[in-house]
């Protein structure tokens, strides 16, 4: 029976594929298996894990007809995962197939999820530092890193009904904010195998940021939006009162009051409108909370 299936998103890593299955077929008992992900790879890691599929029982290959990204490579291993655990791990052999036992014995212990801290120099140590401070301010996290090798029950990739493109990056923090039990180990980083990084340039480091804030939003705003809304609506309101009140005050005492006039009137309709706001965020809100509970009744009804 397998226990722990490890999941393996690759895109154009023909010069790592060889070396990745020769560590697995030494370091994995025979309750795991390794299931690799093509990526729409237009070079040949498709082939090559093909080939090294007929030798290792243990290896499963699935393809994707084009390029999807991380996040939809690790769901498509997840519905091909045999195991009751899940472990993603990087195919350019950065992280040591050594401490993927570590990660196991974790959710054995009770975890749901078991995330990697970074240890070692490594490019983007900088940025990533930054990101992963962020991140603990904006969910309020104790991790300290949240895009690093992850292990985590499969049950809780399901939790997450609909992941968008690049949240495989968040699903420590979506996890968190559903209730699951989070622990962290310490792991070596280490040089690439070979080839150069597919799924990192500077431009997704932007896009991690946007979709940061993004899914900040979604877990804090659109969890209480006639809250967060209606208090800036009534907020914004207040001050058009309080602008209206110096108006007639000047006016009173016979100065020019038009402009401040023009203000009383943009705050008290601006108020009002994010006012309004919140009522169709609440709206949104219950709509979504639905559609959710309808997703995971019938992704239940499919197991």
């Amino acid at each position: 029976m397998i226990k722990c299936s490890i999941i393996v998103p690759a895109y154009n890593e023909e010069e790592n594929i060889n070396a990745l299955v020769s560590v697995f077929s030494q370091k994995l008992s025979p309750d795991y298996e390794v299931i690799i992900v093509d990526d729409g790879s237009s070079d040949k890691t498709y082939a090559l894990s093909v080939e090294a599929a007929v030798k290792h029982k243990f290896l499963k290959v699935v393809k994707h007809k084009r390029n999807l990204g991380k996040t939809e490579a690790i769901i498509t291993g997840a519905n091909a995962a045999s195991g009751e655990y899940l472990v993603i791990f990087d195919a350019d052999l950065q992280y040591s197939a050594d401490d993927i036992p570590r990660f196991v014995q974790e959710l054995d212990n009770g975890a749901d999820m078991c995330v990697g801290w970074k240890q070692g120099h490594y490019d983007k140590r900088l940025v990533s530092g930054i990101y992963n401070k962020l991140a603990q301010k904006i969910f309020g996290l104790k991790v300290h890193d949240i895009n690093a090798m992850k292990g985590f029950r499969k049950e809780l990739l399901w939790d997450m009904v609909s992941l968008r493109k690049d949240w495989h990056r968040y699903l420590v923090p979506l996890a968190a904010d559903k209730g699951y039990r989070i622990s962290e180990l310490k792991v070596q980083l280490y040089p690439r195998h070979a080839g150069t990084p597919k799924y990192q340039s500077l431009f997704r480091v932007f896009i991690g940021m946007f979709d940061l804030l993004a899914v900040g939003f979604q877990i804090r705003i659109m969890r209480k939006p006639m809250f967060y809304l209606g208090l800036l609506g009534f907020f914004t309101m207040s001050l058009g009162v309080v602008a209206g009140i110096v108006a007639l005050v000047l006016r009173i005492f016979g100065y020019g009051f038009r402009p401040l006039l023009y203000l009383v009137i943009l705050l008290i309709l601006a108020g009002l409108l994010i006012f309004g706001f919140g009522f169709v965020g609440e709206a949104v809100a219950h709509i979504s909370e639905r559609i959710e509970r309808i997703e995971k009744e019938v992704k239940k009804s499919h197991k």
